[in-house]
């Protein structure tokens, strides 16, 4: 490692007590360091692109597809999902600091990156799940959601209608993903229409919620009261109002439950309360922040005891973050919040590698020589996010 990529680590490591301000800044400082790391560890020159992991795994298997499209052997780059993390954390630094740097970044770098996973020969256009110069492959609903947030989210503050534009012809494609069958929903894999699930429909109607804002558009806020009441009905697990992953077209559920279904049904009841007014929306996030945190909370040792841990997967945590945050802001009760900082912290001060990176375990009990691309990038949010409750 560089030394001074050495002296910044121990810097950011330090026990900070002085100011908010401070604060603040300090985590700043490791949303930014962590940035430039993946930017240089992970960059594949030929492309312009990342790689899955750093180092790059050879025996590497993707185990998160559908795999009906083009097979991606000894692939060189990442799928859509963790460069679209690297996209969420820029926009959260740029929405948090108003840096310029990170506006240069994003439009010059990250979104033209982002672009080359663009299909452009199939309709509806979206993003596809590996770059098109690799031929079709899977086009998943969730994937574009993601995207669509961040640019949503980018847009107001920017004002380059680029982003909104994108962001509504996203909407469309995953909206084109809507079917009666069970009743309604959006199903997760375009070419693999066997489920319809918590982590396509529950960020579609927190979309739907971020273009009403935008644009003042009814349409936006009906379709989301709808996408949002029919997840409810179907994936909510009545016992603790923790959401299930999905439902087959059999009528059958799957009950896994994974922390980012419960975190974007909390962020979007959130946005529905502050729109309506209507006071059950707030309740049932209240209600499921409650239960995904008594659900998911484990206890776990670390060298001095004890301490509670969300699971070992940092980017659905970090978007359970979103909903627990937006929750934080209307109610106050900081419990939730004050777990996932600790989490971080933790994280950030003895778990990670030589180069600054992290394994999947906030605890440190496990280790992987492979470091994810999902699960680092999507910290740069994390601590861009936490930075603005300092």
């Amino acid at each position: 490692m560089k030394l001074r990529n050495l002296f910044l680590l121990i810097a950011l490591s330090l026990p900070v007590c002085l100011s908010a301000q401070t604060s603040k800044q300090i985590y700043l400082q490791r949303a930014d360091f962590l940035l430039q790391q993946i930017l240089t560890l992970y960059k594949v020159e030929k492309y312009g692109l990342l790689t899955e992991t750093y180092p790059r795994n050879p025996e590497q298997r993707i185990t998160y597809t559908a795999n009906t499209g083009a097979v991606v052997n000894q692939q060189e780059v990442s799928f859509l999902w963790p460069y679209s993390a690297l996209v969420s954390g820029c926009v959260s630094l740029y929405k948090v600091s108003g840096q310029k740097k990170y506006r240069k970044l994003m439009d010059r770098q990250i979104k033209p990156g982002l672009d080359l996973y663009w299909d452009s020969t199939r309709i509806p256009h979206c993003y596809q799940s590996y770059p098109a110069f690799a031929g079709h492959n899977d086009r998943y609903y969730d994937d574009n959601d993601w995207v669509a947030i961040d640019f949503c989210d980018y847009y107001e503050r920017t004002g380059d209608k680029e982003y909104l534009e994108k962001a509504i012809q996203l909407h469309d494609y995953i909206y084109s993903g809507w079917s009666e069958e069970l009743g309604g929903g959006i199903y997760w894999c375009e070419q693999k229409k066997e489920s319809k699930n918590t982590c396509s429909n529950a960020p579609a109607t927190v979309l739907c919620m971020k273009l009403f804002k935008l644009t003042k558009d009814a349409k936006y806020l009906e379709q989301a009261k709808k996408t949002y009441q029919w997840t409810r009905d179907n994936l909510c697990d009545p016992s603790d109002f923790v959401y299930w992953d999905n439902k087959n077209l059999q009528g059958k559920v799957d009950p896994a439950k994974y922390t980012y279904n419960s975190g974007q049904m909390i962020q979007a009841g959130v946005l529905l309360y502050q729109v309506t007014g209507e006071k059950h929306y707030l309740k049932e996030a209240q209600q499921t922040a409650e239960g995904a945190c008594r659900f998911f909370l484990k206890v776990q040792p670390i060298a001095t005891g004890e301490m509670k841990f969300f699971p070992g997967t940092p980017w659905f945590n970090v978007i359970l973050f979103r909903g627990l945050k937006a929750l934080y802001l209307v109610d106050r009760n900081e419990a939730y919040i004050k777990t996932m900082i600790e989490n971080a912290d933790y994280a950030w001060n003895y778990t990670r590698d030589e180069n600054g990176l992290f394994s999947n375990d906030w605890s440190g009990n496990r280790k992987e020589q492979f470091k994810s691309l999902l699960e680092n990038a999507c910290m740069i949010e994390l601590f861009a996010e936490i930075s603005e409750l300092q």
